[in-house]
């Protein structure tokens, strides 16, 4: 008997390094010829079932197979691929949740996310002017979200750390390999100014460039001795998120690297000295002053650069940070008070539009008529909130987003930020609800995030 369960770890353990060839390949089709790119993400859909970890990295591939740029890869967004991703991580999550497990329990900010799913999908039926839009919205968000919660969580410590040091390492390589590009127009393909380098769009490069950012100062943080290279991936990672011109993924950082630092304490319980050590080694300092130095000696031209960033005077004719975040969000958020004053209690709709029927163009299943896209831009997510779900359902995604920063701030300084920045980030871009995009590394990120100040899957108690 223990001979025969032997035999089927190994043949188990075989099976899950040797599913690891499939990603190369989904890799290989993508960056192939344009009539492959569907098929490369049917082959990360196939990598998802051999375990968590290959779920997670299928996630965080199809995220990258879906923002490439064009200029690097063929065209092509993934359409119904991305759904047959998050179909095939959703069955590996569930075959290995706790619905099959009898020691196992969900954890709290799954049944969060099921309460608040559940009132998505009734009041989508009820109120929505386009249901079927919204509940396919929905039921997308739903079933990734409860997935990636569900895969972190169900991880050991051990596994959950090294797979989160492999997606930092992914991020990183996408920034570095992007580095060239910077002196070829092939990085500014878009508009001509914002830096997007290997990725579709400055705005997601900006965005992108910030998660790294953060993750790497509060890394530094968090150790005693903070290490050179997570100084060089910070400097690195702030001088992408300024030449992208991406105004709130630069705030986002300062602001909620800052923001975390100030309020982990009060959250956790515990000292600031405890959860930044490196804060006050030594090492830190001599940065510090290293950077005030340089900037210093440079200071004309970091003025400038700084300026141009905020304002984008160049392009906007903006003369400030506020006139130009009334240009770029002003009309839409305009759109939004004017439906929040209608409806405040019953809403508009999930992830509809603020004026009925203005969506660029919704994307259909071609046998089943169901909607797989609908693109619709609201800008700032928690005024999109309040617009769509109403005052009960905003009240009721805080309750789920303090659940969320709870469970975070139990763990490490850098995954409380990133779940600080995130949702900063999303005061100008509104992408918390919307896996399709941009969003689905925000979700992996922030299911990592909970699941680090959660480590009672080691012992089999939740998942």
């Amino acid at each position: 008997m223990t001979s025969t369960t032997h035999s089927r770890g190994e043949t188990r353990s075989f099976l899950s390094d040797l599913s690891y060839g499939l990603p190369i390949v989904a890799i290989a089709m993508r960056g192939g010829a344009e009539s492959t790119v569907a098929a490369s993400y049917g082959f990360l859909a196939l990598f998802a079932l051999f375990g968590r970890s290959q779920a997670i990295y299928a996630l965080f591939l199809s995220w990258l197979f879906t923002m490439v740029s064009e200029g690097v890869a063929p065209e092509g967004g993934g359409g119904v691929g991305r759904y047959v991703v998050i179909l095939g991580v959703a069955l590996s999550a569930g075959a290995r949740s706790w619905i099959f497990s009898s020691r196992a329990r969900p954890s709290s900010l799954l049944i969060m996310t099921i309460l608040l799913g559940v009132f998505i999908v009734i009041h989508s039926i009820v109120y929505s002017s386009m249901p079927d839009v919204s509940i396919s919205k929905a039921i997308s968000w739903i079933v990734t979200m409860m997935a990636v919660i569900s895969l972190w969580v169900g991880c050991s410590p051990e596994q959950r750390s090294r797979i989160a040091a492999v997606i930092f390492g992914g991020l990183t390589t996408i920034l570095v390999v992007s580095l060239p590009l910077i002196a070829l127009p092939l990085g500014y393909l878009v508009n001509g100014t914002g830096f997007q380098g290997v990725i579709n769009h400055p705005q997601v490069m900006g965005s992108t460039a910030a998660l790294v950012g953060t993750w790497a100062i509060t890394r530094m943080l968090g150790e005693r001795k903070p290490g050179w290279g997570l100084l060089a991936i910070t400097v690195m990672s702030l001088a992408i998120t300024l030449l992208s011109e991406a105004r709130t993924a630069g705030l986002a950082m300062v602001l909620g690297v800052g923001f975390a630092l100030a309020t982990l304490p009060a959250f956790s319980g515990r000292s600031i000295a405890s959860l930044a050590p490196g804060l006050f080694s030594a090492r830190f300092f001599t940065i510090i002053w290293l950077g005030v130095i340089g900037a210093i000696a440079a200071a004309g031209a970091v003025a400038d650069l700084i300026r141009n960033f905020l304002s984008k005077s160049g392009r906007a004719g903006v003369d400030g940070l506020l006139s130009a975040y009334d240009v770029s969000r002003g009309f839409l958020i305009d759109m939004m008070v004017i439906n929040i004053r209608h409806h405040p209690f019953t809403g508009i709709g999930f992830g509809t539009p603020s004026v009925p029927g203005n969506v660029w163009g919704i994307d259909r299943d071609p046998i089943f008529g169901i909607p797989f896209g609908a693109p619709v831009e609201k800008g700032v997510a928690p005024l999109a909130v309040m617009e769509e779900l109403g005052l009960f359902g905003a009240a009721l995604v805080l309750c789920w987003l303090f659940v969320l920063l709870r469970g975070a701030s139990r763990g490490s300084l850098a995954a409380f930020a990133l779940c600080v920045v995130i949702l900063t980030l999303n005061l100008g871009e509104n992408t918390l609800f919307s896996p399709g995009g941009q969003g689905l590394l925000a979700l992996v990120l922030l299911g990592w995030a909970y699941a680090d100040g959660n480590n009672d899957a080691a012992n089999g108690r939740s998942a």
